[in-house]
Parts: C-alpha cells; sequence; structure tokens
C-alpha cells in the first residue's frame, strides 16, 4: 500500500528526475531485481517492448508500463495475498471433549508476500471457564524444609479443595529434589554421612539425591496425601540446591508425569534457597551441557545427576513453552528478588512469596493461578529470519496498544485481539516456511505459512543460450537477454574490448539534465556498446543503467550509514523492521515508552521515535514517571484503592484497573510507611499507606473500616425540633406580653397624667364661678359650703350653689381645713377674718 505511512521507503516515491519514479530510478535491469525494489513496480516481459522509444524502462509503475502498450499477459507483478485455512469460534466453556476446545482464532492461515510488502491480520483469544489443570507440587526436600514438608502433609485435601473451586476437572502429582549426590555438593565424610547426611546432627534423614518422581498427577487427593506423608528429608552441603535439573525433568517426561495435551499445566517449585544454574556443575567436574531430555530411572530417580549440568534458563524457557507449562516459584522472602529475575527470563512464570512453614502454599496457589489466568502473552515460535512481525494489543477497554503483545487484568472468558503485521524483509533459498504464534501456556495456537513470492513467473520460460541474443551469447529471459561474461549490449552483441563512439549518447543523461548522470555512466563506469560498465569501489557497489546507483551514498546518523537501522539502497535507506525516518533513526516501538503502570510515558508525554517527549510540566524520566509538581503518590494511588480494594471509581468504569494498577493491597498497617487520606464519594475519609520495598514493588496497606459521618437520630431530631418550636413560642409569647405590659403602662401614665390635668382645670373654673357669684352674700355661700360638706373618701368634697339652680360636684385635691382655709383667705370681709379666726381657733 504506496498510502500506508508506515512504509519506510515513502521518500523514494518522490521524482528523482522528470518523468522517473521509484521503480524507475534504481537500476533494475532484471524482473527479480524490479520485485525487490517496491511493491508497486511491476515488470512487462514484452519482447519488442520499448522499442523505438527512448527512456522506457521494463521496471515501472503497473499503469505505466500498461500505458507504454505493455500487454496484460505479459506484466509480472505478483500480488501479496492472505488467506484463512482454518477458522473455528472460540468456545466459552471447557464442557464435552477438551480436544474440541478453542481458545484462539484463527487456527491456520496462509500469507504470499511478495518483498518489501505486507499483509495483517487478527488474532482473538479467550480463555474458556472450566478448563481442566494438571498440578504438580515440586518440593525442595532439603533439611530447611522440615517444618514445610510437615505443613504440606495436612494441606493436601485444602488444596485439592481450593482449586476446585476454579476447575473441576483437577489431577495432582508431587515430585522432590535436593542437589546432586556429589562432591562438594554432599557430606562424603564420615562414611555415616553418605548414608545419613544428618549424622553430625544425630537425626536420621534420606541420603541425598538430585530429583525423584513421586506421584504422577491423579485425580486422587487422597494418594497425593498419602505419599506427601510418606516423605523424609535430606540434607546438602552448599547452599544452592538443585532445582533447575528436576524442573527440567518434570517438563519433559510427560509420559512419567502425566501431563495430559488438553489441560493447563501448572509445575509448583517450593524452596527457600537459591538454586544451582548452568557451569555450576564443574565445581564437581561436570562438563556435559544440560541435554533437556528425560532421564528418569525405573526407579524414577534422575539418572543423569551425577553426569550432566545443570539447565541454563535458555533451556527451560524452551521447554516450558514447548510443553506449554506455567512455572510458578514458590520461594521465601530472602530468595524472592532472585526468582523475580529469573521469572523475567522465563515467560509464563510467576513467583510467590512463601511463608517460614509454607502455611500459605494454598492461597500462594491461588493467587499464581488467578494471576496466570488473567494474562494473555504471545509467544512466537520458528519465525523466518526474512520475516518481521509487528504486533498492536486491544485489551478490554478496546484501547488499542501499539508495540504489545499481551494483555492483563483480565476474567475467564474475556476475549482480547492481536493486530499482527507480518512484513518480507528478504527472500530465503526456501520459498514456503511455516511458524507458530501461541499464547503462553495454552495448546491452542494459530499456524501461519509464508510463501515468499519473490520470482517472476517469466524466469521459468527462461531459454540459455538464446539465438535472440547475439547467437547465444545470453539468456533470453522476462523479454530482454541476460548476456554471458564479457557480452554487452540489448542482444548481447558487443564484447568488452569494442568500442562505437556513436553509442556514447546511451551512456549518458538527457542533454542539459544537470547533476551527475549528464556525464558518461554518472563518472563511475565506462560506455562500451552504448552500455555502461560499472567501476568497481572501495565504499561498496556501484550499478544502474547510468552507473548512477550505490550502497553507500545515503543519510548518515552519528556517522553511521542509515543510523545502523537499515541498508543504503540507490541513495536512499531501507529501514529494518522497527524503524523509520530518512535516515532510518527513528524507533517506531512503543513498548519502550511503557512505564510500570502500563501507561504511554505514564499518561504524561508523547511516544516519539521509542522515547518519551514529556508534556506535563514538570515531569521528566525515561517515561516521565518523575514529576515533583505532580500529583503526589498518594493522589495517584488512591483510584487503584478504588478500583482494587472498593471495586469502584472511574478505573472500573473503563475496564483499566488491572493493566493501570499492579500494587499488591493488603489489609495490614505498616508504620514505615506514607500515610494517605482522602474521602470517597460517601464523604467517608479512607485511609491507606503507600510504600515500596526494596525490588521497587508497590504494595498498599488499606485500613480495613472507612471513617464514615454517623447518620442522624430521628428521635433526637424530633425531640430537638419539638423543643425547639416550644422554647421558640414561648419566647415569642413573652416577648408580646413584655411589649403589651410596656405599652399599657405608658398609657396608663398618660392617661393618668390627662386625668390630673383635667382636675385642675375643673376646680379652678368652679372657684373662679364661686368668686365672682358670692360677693353679696359670702357668708351666706360660706355657710353653706361648710355645712354642705358629706361623707366621703380622703380629697373627696361636694360643692352646692343653689343660686344657679344646679349641684356642681368636684373633686378636690385638698384637706377639709386647707379648703376652708382657702375660702376664709379670699372671701371674707377683713374686719371679719379676725372674729372668725378667733372662733377656729
Amino acid at each position: 500500500d504506496l498510502h500506508n505511512p508506515s512504509w519506510s521507503l515513502f521518500p523514494m516515491l518522490l521524482p528523482l528526475v522528470p518523468g522517473s519514479n521509484v521503480c524507475t530510478s534504481r537500476g533494475a535491469s532484471t524482473c527479480k531485481q524490479c520485485l525487490d525494489v517496491h511493491p508497486s513496480c511491476a515488470w512487462c516481459s514484452k519482447e519488442d517492448f520499448g522499442q523505438g522509444a527512448a527512456g522506457l524502462s521494463r521496471c515501472d509503475l503497473k499503469s505505466n508500463l500498461l500505458a507504454a502498450g505493455c500487454t496484460t499477459s505479459a506484466l509480472e507483478f505478483p500480488t501479496s495475498k492472505l488467506q484463512v485455512i482454518e477458522d473455528r469460534p472460540l468456545s466459552n466453556k471447557a464442557a464435552g471433549a477438551t480436544q474440541d476446545v478453542t481458545q484462539i482464532k484463527p487456527q491456520k492461515i496462509h500469507i504470499t508476500l511478495r518483498p518489501n510488502d505486507a499483509k495483517r491480520f487478527t488474532v482473538k483469544v479467550r480463555q474458556v471457564e472450566d478448563y481442566p489443570v494438571d498440578l504438580y507440587y515440586l518440593m525442595d526436600l532439603s533439611y530447611s524444609m522440615n517444618d514445610d514438608l510437615t505443613r504440606l502433609r495436612t494441606l493436601g485435601k485444602g488444596l485439592a479443595e481450593a482449586m476446585n473451586r476454579t476447575t473441576s476437572n483437577l489431577r495432582m502429582g508431587f515430585g522432590a529434589f535436593v542437589d546432586k549426590p556429589l562432591s562438594p555438593y554432599m557430606y562424603i565424610s564420615p562414611k555415616e554421612a553418605v548414608k545419613n547426611p544428618c549424622y553430625s546432627i544425630n537425626t536420621t534423614c534420606l541420603p541425598q539425591f538430585g530429583y525423584k518422581h513421586v506421584l504422577s498427577l491423579t485425580e486422587e487427593v487422597g494418594r497425593f496425601t498419602e505419599e506427601v506423608k510418606k516423605q523424609m528429608v535430606s540434607r546438602n552441603r552448599d547452599a544452592p540446591e538443585g532445582g533447575f535439573d528436576a524442573i527440567i525433568q518434570a517438563a519433559v517426561c510427560k509420559e512419567q508425569i502425566g501431563w495430559r495435551p488438553d489441560a493447563s499445566h501448572l509445575l509448583i517449585f517450593t524452596s527457600d534457597a537459591k538454586t544451582h544454574v548452568a557451569l555450576d556443575g564443574r565445581l564437581a567436574g561436570i562438563v556435559q551441557p544440560n541435554d533437556g531430555r528425560c532421564h528418569l530411572n525405573s526407579d524414577n530417580m534422575y539418572s543423569k545427576s551425577t553426569t550432566m549440568d545443570y539447565p541454563s534458563l535458555a533451556l527451560i524457557t524452551e521447554k516450558m513453552s514447548e510443553n506449554n507449562i506455567n512455572l510458578i516459584f514458590a520461594v521465601t522472602n530472602p530468595v524472592v528478588t532472585l526468582y523475580q529475575n529469573y521469572s523475567e527470563l522465563i515467560p509464563g512464570t510467576t513467583v510467590g512469596t512463601l511463608s517460614n512453614d509454607s502455611g500459605n502454599v494454598i492461597q500462594l496457589i491461588l493467587k499464581a493461578y488467578k494471576k496466570i489466568r488473567s494474562k494473555v502473552e504471545l509467544e512466537l515460535q520458528g519465525v523466518p529470519e526474512e520475516l518481521s512481525l509487528s504486533f498492536n494489543a486491544t485489551c478490554l477497554n478496546g484501547e488499542v496498544i501499539p508495540g504489545l503483545k499481551s494483555c492483563s487484568g483480565l476474567k475467564i472468558g474475556d476475549t482480547v485481539s492481536f493486530s499482527v503485521e507480518a512484513r518480507a524483509r528478504g527472500c530465503p533459498s526456501k520459498k514456503k516456511k511455516t511458524f507458530i504464534i501461541k499464547p503462553v501456556g495454552f495448546k491452542d495456537a494459530l499456524s501461519i505459512t509464508v510463501t515468499f513470492e519473490c520470482d517472476c513467473k517469466c524466469q521459468a520460460k527462461a531459454q540459455p543460450d538464446s539465438p535472440k541474443c547475439s547467437n547465444g551469447n545470453g539468456t533470453f529471459e522476462c523479454g530482454m537477454c541476460l548476456c554471458h561474461q564479457g557480452r554487452l549490449g540489448p542482444h548481447c552483441e558487443c564484447a568488452e574490448g569494442d568500442y562505437n563512439p556513436m553509442a556514447q549518447d546511451r551512456c549518458s543523461g538527457p542533454a542539459g539534465s544537470g547533476g551527475p548522470q549528464s556525464a558518461i555512466c554518472s563518472g563511475r563506469g565506462d560506455c562500451v556498446c552504448g552500455q555502461c560498465v560499472c567501476h568497481s569501489s572501495d565504499f561498496g557497489k556501484v550499478w544502474g543503467k547510468l552507473c548512477e546507483c550505490d550502497d553507500f551514498n545515503c543519510l548518515r546518523y552519528k556517522g553511521e550509514l542509515c543510523s545502523g537501522h537499515g541498508v543504503c539502497n540507490c541513495g536512499f535507506c531501507q529501514c529494518a523492521p522497527d524503524w523509520q525516518g530518512e535516515n532510518c533513526n527513528c524507533s517506531r516501538r512503543t513498548d519502550t515508552c511503557m512505564s510500570s503502570v502500563g501507561l504511554l510515558c505514564s499518561g504524561r508525554g508523547q511516544c516519539v521515535c521509542g522515547a518519551c517527549e514529556c508534556t506535563q510540566p514538570g515531569a521528566y524520566g525515561a517515561t516521565c514517571d518523575k514529576c515533583p509538581t505532580c500529583p503526589d503518590a498518594c493522589t495517584m494511588k488512591k483510584e487503584c484503592v478504588e478500583c482494587k480494594h472498593f471495586k469502584r471509581g472511574k478505573l472500573i468504569e473503563d475496564k483499566t484497573c488491572s493493566r493501570i494498577c499492579k500494587d499488591e493491597i493488603v489489609l495490614l498497617h505498616d508504620t514505615n510507611a506514607v500515610n494517605c487520606t482522602y474521602k470517597d464519594e460517601n464523604d467517608c475519609v479512607e485511609r491507606f499507606q503507600y510504600y515500596e520495598d526494596a525490588s521497587g514493588k508497590s504494595i498498599l496497606f488499606v485500613v480495613k473500616e472507612p471513617d464514615c459521618p454517623k447518620g442522624p437520630d430521628i428521635l433526637v431530631v424530633l425531640l430537638s425540633v419539638a423543643g425547639a418550636i416550644l422554647f421558640l413560642g414561648l419566647a415569642a409569647l413573652l416577648i408580646w406580653k413584655l411589649l403589651v405590659t410596656i405599652h399599657d403602662r405608658r398609657e396608663f401614665a398618660k392617661f393618668e397624667e390627662e386625668r390630673a390635668r383635667a382636675k385642675w382645670e375643673t376646680v379652678m373654673q368652679h372657684l373662679f364661678n364661686i368668686i365672682i357669684e358670692s360677693t353679696e352674700d359670702s357668708m351666706q355661700s360660706l355657710h353653706t359650703l361648710k355645712y354642705a360638706n358629706m361623707p366621703a373618701p380622703s380629697y373627696t368634697h361636694t360643692l352646692t350653689h343653689t343660686k344657679k339652680a344646679h349641684t356642681r360636684s368636684v373633686l378636690l385635691p385638698f384637706s377639709e381645713d386647707v379648703f376652708y382655709y382657702f375660702c376664709y383667705t379670699l372671701l371674707l370681709p377683713a374686719e371679719q377674718k379676725s372674729s372668725q379666726r378667733k372662733g377656729w381657733v
């Protein structure tokens, strides 16, 4: 596809000279060379093609050749094809015969590829439910594992019951190992120590052995328990054990162990010590490499323990893959880091921390099995060197992750897919090759057969020593003559020593074109019979119709031609599969940008040419994982606590929790960890601690019970409301009463003031009338007033005046004596005052 942006030869499509293109500018002189140039190039094998027309090339774009008069039958233009041969649907459950279970789709593909062309296909994988499981328990029986053996004798039934919750078809087996039974790995002195290595510590144990197979895989759990109870520990001299010998034998001795072809294979390796690896056998004079074959004798003992070296990690990886075995290292804490390093080199391997007495082995196995089943990783077998493969993974959330061939965080029954691009990078001698793509630990596989379409059909019709080539001086092939050594010319009509000045014009570019090609043979060859014979060069190869091509004049990067990631082809870099750019200095890989949490550049940048360019301010590091100004670890890990522990939050919604959150979460408390708190959606305060161990693994210690605000007490609320209403009512009533009282007192005071004013005015008016009207008969009036006095309350008197024919009642604020004195002073004549005063006295 010329419009595919991933095509690394895109710069070659640019015109070099007027009328040239990627096909005509490469100097292809044969049909095979033409097909190698570019997938868009075609060859015209028509014999008379180009006669009478200068500048026509048999190697050109298909459309150009047809326009120039080439017939369809004479056109050599092979195309790449992909054909699905077998495509059974994926199974949902392992019901019925296990050989009918399908966990990968499709199952068989045939691809035809021409050079530098690619085809893309999709592989789907689904782990079915209730798939059979074969579990082989391989135990270290050195003396330090004595308490572990004691504990295992009681755990067989519990292990089977726990595994039966994941599968209804379980078989269990048992094997044991110590180390090679020869010095310096074993005790050889005194003689008693050979038969009883525990002689020096006054106890009895078994003689040292390398590996022994105890119990073949069986459905009878009781037999497993019985055989484990029969076992005794042994004792070796040096610290490392010989467990790798046992792993190889347990993997390859399929008949003795009883591995079923249609089952998941779990090999549980338990130990508390390091293990010997390849070349350690030289300490005992053993130089024969491990051959990876089964060597169990009639007693089910490893017979080559003393004559064959320990296996290498590469051999273990190969045998685990061949036999579809998932290896689980269950080791104690002091050696966990070592076995984690091993697991990174052995696909499909997990590591768990074993307690000192193996008390947690059931939980460890279940957790490891769950981890194995939660991940799908593709492995490749037998891929041809001339073929390059690139992968894009589409996991649960539908996000396409370039460069990855694995998905994690899966549940049983989930389906994931991988887009695979296969590109031909050369032409092998064997044109048809087959390779395998399969998930690690799966029996199911995709078989892919590739046919490399590197030759033209017209090559099969070649005519050696053809009369068309100047009486047999060449082979007529694909419409042209391929001259014998020393012959030149379109029809091999010239010898190398011939010289024809008239043919010189055919050895240079168009007149006035300028550039190197305007010179004879570009200045890098001799023109013989109108054909360029290119000079040899110390720098590389020179070729082309006008000697215009070479393999050393390409762009360089850091002093290396095509950055060391491609080959120079006629002035342009032809990049290797994982590289692109004019000088092949830009990597296509994105896995190098993947952070430890499974995000490209930690979500803080972009992956450009295989390296992260951090876009978030303050972020730095190879994967932008360091960022002092970014949200702290508590903020980052909060989402993982929400999704992994509480099964909620945005990571659950977008189904990225398992891929992003790799932290281990435990319900413990560690005072050395970083304390973190946050409020969840229910306004509860969640507390957890963030800690990284020596290996860099993150551990989150989560407090079991969050601190949530308590709900209101309904009775208290009702009583409070009622009390508040009553209190407010009483307060309002009291305020009203106070206001009314104040108002009444003010009104009463005002009334008293007005009444008092009214009394004085009345008295004064009556007194005035009395004085005026009583001038003639004052004494009579006085007498009348005096004897008209009636009993009344204090300060109250009635005054009656008969002259006006009516009676006036007046309230006087005076005592009786004061009143009479007042009248005496105002009304009596002066001469009468003296005599009257004497009478009062």
